[in-house]
């Protein structure tokens, strides 16, 4: 797998995990150390996270 799509790979589970995030009723750890592991992650290829998050989670 290339850094690129690596980095895409990525970004498919984190928006995933925002999905599910969204449509979450209760509170989920384990969700929530998911996403907290995936942003670092993409943190590193300096990926916008902020704009995906907006997106998806409306914040």
């Amino acid at each position: 797998m290339t850094e690129e799509e690596g980095k895409q790979s990525l970004i498919d589970r984190y928006v995933m995990l925002l999905r599910i995030k969204a449509d979450e009723q209760g509170i989920n750890k384990t969700l929530d150390i998911e996403i907290a592991v995936t942003k670092v992650k993409l943190s590193s290829y300096n990926v916008d996270i902020e704009s995906i998050e907006k997106m998806i989670l409306g914040e």
